[in-house]
C-alpha cells in the first residue's frame, strides 16, 4: 500500500498529513471471528510509521474470495 502511494506521488511521501481511514478485508472461514485483531497490524504500523497522524477510523470484514489472499487493505489519506 505504502510503495504504491510512493509511485503515486512520485516518490515524496512526506506529503501525506493524515491516515484518514483503513478498511481490512480478511481472507476467512465463516466460523472466524478475529477480522478485527488481524486488521490491528496495519492499524499500528500505521501509527508507528506517522504517529498521531497515523491514527484513523477503521473497519475490518471477512471475505470469503477466490483470490489466494491473507487480507487486502483499502486506505484513504490526506495528501498536502
Amino acid at each position: 500500500m505504502l510503495a504504491q502511494l510512493k509511485a503515486a506521488l512520485g516518490g515524496d511521501l512526506d506529503r501525506i498529513t493524515r491516515c484518514v481511514k483503513l478498511g481490512v478485508f480478511v481472507n476467512s472461514a465463516p466460523d472466524f471471528k478475529g477480522q478485527p485483531l488481524v486488521a490491528n497490524a496495519v492499524s499500528d504500523m500505521m501509527v508507528e510509521i506517522m504517529g498521531d497522524a497515523g491514527r484513523h477510523a477503521r473497519f475490518a470484514v471477512g471475505t470469503i474470495g477466490p483470490a489466494d489472499f491473507a487480507c487486502s487493505v483499502e486506505a484513504v489519506f490526506l495528501v498536502t
